[in-house]
Parts: structure tokens; sequence; C-alpha cells
């Protein structure tokens, strides 16, 4: 195979990933007008459309999704033996890809990379901010950073963050207006703020757990968000009750802002794990970011790697207790 030919697939791949020619040539360091004659080129050299394009995005015809099936392993190999040979190296080096929820990113991802890239110089992260559990593969992650103990199959995961715990919290003005809640049962009177899922648009649903009786409940209520931070200022504003995480309400309860109810029923989870594909290469890079997050939060004994997969938060059902 001629070098060019390799390199026109490698586009290809990385034109299909990022959907759009301007995206793409940005990613591989060239012109968009060049990377078009470098497409149109592959696809006239094998006899088939590979593309279909529209003014806004390009998409893999039925010929360029059988072609995928086969690169997209083929190029993932050769970029894990390159990877492989960056050990040789005094510093690793390229770049990590990382997809996280927001809050995975900012309590236990965070903390871990201001000293992380100064001791690596040559490494590069991105992170991109996601509330789904996107697909890796696909999109072209190294890893991804989410919440649970289950994988898919050919998924290593690994925990990273401590336990986590939800809360329930409502303004005292709020609580004092409405009816009484003692029980799950006594949600389904109550304003809630529900919360819209960015991957999905979904609302997303809250887990309840007391007992091993494990509980969702789909959020009914005047106000509908797709943001952390406004889901709060809503109920601080006494629009309804809120399902937050813990620590980011814990200087709120403290200082009355905020009253908790059904604590009983926000046990901790497991905490965060990193998940990545299973290969025979590792990049040192990410190896060494995940020994860094590991040693900034040690896992209890009994919680090291899963072989099961962080999924995205369910849609909810009807109250069942």
């Amino acid at each position: 195979m001629r070098r060019t030919e390799l390199n026109d697939l490698a586009a290809f791949a990385t034109l299909t990933d990022a959907g759009s020619f301007t995206r793409a040539a940005g990613r591989l360091g060239m012109s968009p007008s060049a990377l078009s004659h470098a497409i149109s080129g592959l696809e006239a050299r094998l006899g088939v459309q590979l593309l279909a394009r529209t003014t806004r995005s390009v998409a893999p015809t039925e010929a360029g999704d059988r072609l995928l099936t086969v690169l997209r392993p083929a190029l993932d190999d050769i970029a894990g033996g390159l990877a492989g040979l960056s050990e040789l190296r005094d510093k690793p080096a390229g770049t990590l890809r990382i997809t996280a929820f927001r809050h995975a990113a900012r309590t236990v991802l965070w903390p871990v990379l201001p000293a992380f890239l100064a001791r690596f110089p040559d490494v590069r992260v991105e992170v991109q901010i996601d509330d789904g559990l996107t697909d890796i593969v696909s999109n072209r992650f190294d890893a991804g950073l989410r919440w649970g103990d289950k994988v898919a199959g050919d998924m290593a995961a690994i925990r990273v963050g401590p336990a986590i715990r939800f809360a329930v919290v409502g303004s005292p003005a709020y609580l004092a207006a409405t009816p009484a809640l003692r029980s799950l049962r006594d949600l389904g009177r109550h304003r809630c703020i529900g919360y819209r899922l960015k991957s999905s648009e979904a609302l997303y649903a809250w887990e309840f757990e007391k007992g091993g009786h494990r509980v969702q409940v789909r959020p009914e209520g005047p106000f509908v968000v797709n943001d952390e931070a406004m889901m709060l200022e809503a109920s601080l504003a006494g629009l309804g009750l809120s399902y937050v995480y813990e620590d980011q309400v814990a200087g709120h309860l403290a200082a009355s802002r905020l009253v908790r109810v059904l604590a009983d029923w926000c046990p901790p989870n497991n905490g965060y794990y990193l998940y990545h594909l299973k290969r025979r290469f590792v990049s040192p890079a990410l190896s060494l970011l995940i020994e860094a997050l590991k040693a900034a939060d040690p896992v209890p004994p009994g919680l090291g790697a899963s072989t099961g997969a962080p999924g995205e938060a369910g849609t909810g059902r009807d109250l069942g207790v």
C-alpha cells in the first residue's frame, strides 16, 4: 500500500468522526480543500462513493460504513503500537481525550490535572463534558469518566473516586408551604425540578435505595433545565425540590438556605470509574493518569477494577413503593 493511500484512509476515518471537513481538517492540520481533494482521490481509486455530503455535514455511505468496520480496528492497532513505543522515552507524550460528567471532571479529574500536566509537559489532555455514556471508540476518546460499576464486555474500568451520595433538597419557604415529606410516596405531591439529559434528551430519573429496594422516580414540576447550577438556583428560589450531588449543597445546608429530605433513601454509591477499551497497548500517558487518579483517592479493599459499565442515568419509571 502506498503511503499516500494510508494517509487518505486515516483522513477518511478522521472525517467521519468529525462530521465536517472543517473540523476534520483542523484535527489533521491541513486545509479543508486539501482534505476534500484527498477524499475524492480515495473514492476515485476505490471506485465507490464513501461519503454523502451536504452543505453542513458529511456521513458515510453504505460502502463507507463497510470500509470503516475494517479500517478503525486497524488504525487503533497502529495507534496502540506507536503508543507502546513511547514507553522507551524518558517522558510520555501525546494527547489524551477524555469524556466525563461535569461533576466527575470537577471533583475527580481537575484536582489531579495541574500537577499531572506539570510533571509531564509533553502530554496534552482534552476533556469533553457530557452527561451521557459516550461511545469512546466511535468518538475517538481514550477514556471515559462516569459513576457506576458496569461496563461493556470490551471495556476495562477502574474506580478512581470516592463514594458519591445524592441529596433531595428544597428551600425552607417551599417546604413550609407544601405537604410534609415523610416517605417516597409523598414525593408525588411535590414540585420537582427536572434535569434534561443533553445526550438522550430524556429526563434524568431520581434514584433511591433503602434496605436493598431500589426505586427510580420520574420528576414532575414547573421547571426543567439541563444545567446543574440553574437547577440548584431554582430550588434556592423556592420553585421546588432538586436531586443534586451532596457536596454541591453542603454549604447551603449548613447555612440553612436549603433543607434536606429523604436522606435515608440516598445511600452512597461506589463512586466514579475511569473506563477504556481493553487492548494490548494502553498508552503510557493514560496509565500514568490512572495511577495519579488512584493515588489521589485510594480505593477501599474489594472495590478495584471492574468488568462491568457505567451506564447513562435511567429515564425513570413511576413511583412504586
